[in-house]
């Protein structure tokens, strides 16, 4: 029998679904981050052990499994091949996690997606056309994501103490839970973008100036891409990620449509499409 393997990866964690021959999903598993941009040996790991829970009691051979993974920094040849050769399946192909969320999210119906957590990506599919966008890690891009988020507080809370930005209760409350600028330093030359994304729920729920200011800057950007996006042709946006909801609530200048599916419902799917069998 044919077993067909999605996996869905990112800063956080990865998700893995096995569907048979008929669509039909028959194990799920879960593993921890798997953003092949920052740690690549790590990924592979978690997405083997995601891989292994989905599998129990199926009969299925990791062997013999066609799959596709969504993941962060999947846009990384060099990444991405480093990856497959950790990997057993026989055959796999492996894109960004903004590809499978936006076939999971659109099918193949036009719209747009914007998926914004840990890190952000977009697509823009039109007749059947799929474009993904962005998803370049929260260094060179993930405009809106969490570690963007993140690691920007923690800038401007080093600025308000040099005395370069208004200080504000957020900003000093900062400064004194990680141990001044030089905590702020340690903690940021060791942190992942998972790490620095834990601050982001705090920043767009609160109502502090720099909380403001930051979201604020923030939503401009994602309100920039998505003009882009939407060129001259007007497509409904899908919001997707933890970070998603809120973006939502701010940009209502183009319609909204709910996900069809999730990311890894497009990874499965886009691994039955490898083998013709939908």
């Amino acid at each position: 029998m044919a077993f067909f393997l999605g996996i869905d990866g990112g800063g956080t964690g990865c998700r893995a679904a096995l569907a048979d021959a008929d669509g039909r999903i028959v194990g799920q598993g879960q593993g921890g981050p798997a953003n092949i941009n920052t740690d690549v040996e790590g990924a592979a790991a978690n997405i083997l052990a995601a891989t292994a829970e989905a599998l129990e009691g199926t009969g299925a051979d990791p062997r013999d499994l066609i799959a596709t993974l969504g993941l962060a920094g999947g846009t990384i040849t060099a990444a991405a091949e480093r990856l497959a050769g950790l990997l057993p399946f026989a055959r796999m192909q492996i894109v960004n996690d903004g590809v499978t969320a936006a076939r999971g999210a659109l099918g193949m119906q036009d719209g747009i997606l914007a998926a914004i957590g840990t890190g952000s990506v977009f697509a823009v599919q039109r007749g059947g056309d799929l474009r993904q966008v962005g998803g370049r890690g929260f260094r060179l891009g993930d405009e809106g994501s969490g570690a963007v988020l993140g690691r920007t507080i923690l800038s401007l809370a080093i600025r308000a103490e040099d005395g370069f930005a208004d200080m504000t209760p957020l900003l000093q409350h900062l400064l004194e839970e990680f141990g001044g600028i030089e905590g702020i330093i340690r903690f940021a030359n060791g942190a992942s973008p998972a790490d620095f994304a834990r601050l982001a729920p705090r920043i767009v729920a609160d109502d502090d100036p720099a909380a403001r200011q930051v979201f604020d800057a923030a939503v401009a950007d994602i309100r920039h891409i998505l003009t882009v996006l939407q060129a001259d042709a007007p497509l409904p946006v899908v919001f997707l990620g933890g970070l998603g909801p809120a973006y939502a609530a701010r940009l209502t200048d183009w319609p909204q449509r709910a996900a069809m599916g999730s990311s890894v419902d497009g990874a499965v799917l886009m691994a039955r499409q490898m083998a013709g069998a939908a």
